[in-house]
């Protein structure tokens, strides 16, 4: 799919773009022959919208389902706490699903991929879908000239390296300063953090040469701009986006769960490594685009991953996008 099919197919205007603002085909068939429906069947979810003049593609890198919520989410509170929580959004008490969302946002002068999914370790289980994602929205990893990595856990980073090689071959990176001096310290060996450790000095040191490090405020190209989000990791940075009056954060991992961290966001997460910093920033970031009315992705988020909060009287209502971007 070319570059002006892309332009077309996003934007489109009339009954066919309402109706289908985005149907993806995977680009290696179209190429060569028309996918069946079994090709279509197979490939991994895609959404694409318009923000501006942006072109923005999300990808469903995977997802996971798990029981226990409460192992994970409000592990400060009891398990029927959290489970009637649950009951009361009308999902189950004792499993969930996680999923990972991946974005990229062509703004016509750069192709910039944020976090990178699960990578090739994950495929067996049906993660890692990232490439094959792209691939179905007319882009290849080639094609990709900036990744940006909102924080160094491993199922944002996990698809940096293919086959040992980076995965975006004419990519620079982008990330923040204060996380990658955490993740490449040894003082992080003999931790609970070795582990990340170990994967950041695999995957993304090796990068070093080629990334821009940021602090709260940088501009990685016109419209993106870099947010410091710190408590969920210790450099952990969101994005906001702009176009033509448009905006959209990219809220990373700042909230993992549409109800039980949006819900109640001062409940603590397994995976928050500042628990208190972690609440703050939520609480912060989600007033803000409460009271701003902004669009927000969130790495974690239900597919496409994309909506709006509404303050509550303890927290926030997620509310999914619908067609907010087609008109």
């Amino acid at each position: 799919m070319t570059a002006m099919n892309r332009r077309v197919l996003l934007g489109s205007a009339g009954f066919a773009a309402l109706a289908a603002p985005m149907i993806m085909t995977r680009a290696a068939v179209a190429q060569t022959e028309t996918p069946t429906k079994a090709d279509r069947a197979l490939l991994p979810d895609t959404h694409g919208f318009k923000l501006g003049s942006f072109e923005v593609v999300v990808v469903k890198d995977g997802a996971m389902p798990s029981g226990a919520p409460g192992e994970t989410f409000g592990t400060d509170q009891s398990p029927e706490t959290v489970g009637e929580l649950l009951d009361r959004n009308f999902l189950p008490k004792d499993r969930f699903v996680n999923s990972f969302s991946p974005v990229l946002v062509n703004t016509g002068s750069d192709v910039v991929l944020f976090d990178t999914g699960l990578g090739e370790g994950a495929r067996a289980k049906g993660g890692g879908r990232l490439v094959e994602g792209l691939a179905s929205a007319g882009y290849k990893p080639k094609d990709v000239s900036i990744v940006v990595l909102t924080h160094m856990h491993g199922d944002h980073i996990g698809g940096l390296m293919e086959g040992g090689k980076p995965a975006f071959p004419n990519a620079r990176y982008v990330t923040g300063r204060t996380e990658y001096d955490f993740w490449v310290d040894s003082a992080r060996v003999g931790t609970p953090a070795e582990n990340g450790h170990k994967g950041v000095l695999a995957s993304v040191q090796p990068l070093a040469e080629k990334t821009t490090f940021v602090e709260d405020g940088a501009s990685v190209v016109t419209g993106i701009t870099a947010e410091a989000a710190f408590g969920h990791s210790p450099g952990h940075m969101i994005y906001r986006l702009e176009s033509e009056g448009r905006q959209l954060l990219l809220t990373a991992d700042t909230a993992n769960h549409f109800v039980l961290s949006l819900q109640r966001p001062d409940w603590e997460v397994k995976f928050d490594m500042d628990k208190a910093a972690a609440a703050a920033t939520r609480k912060r970031v989600f007033d803000m685009a409460a009271a701003d009315r902004l669009a927000f992705l969130g790495y974690h988020m239900p597919f496409p991953a994309v909506g709006y909060v509404e303050k509550i009287d303890t927290g926030y209502r997620f509310v999914p996008k619908a067609y907010q971007f087609d008109i």
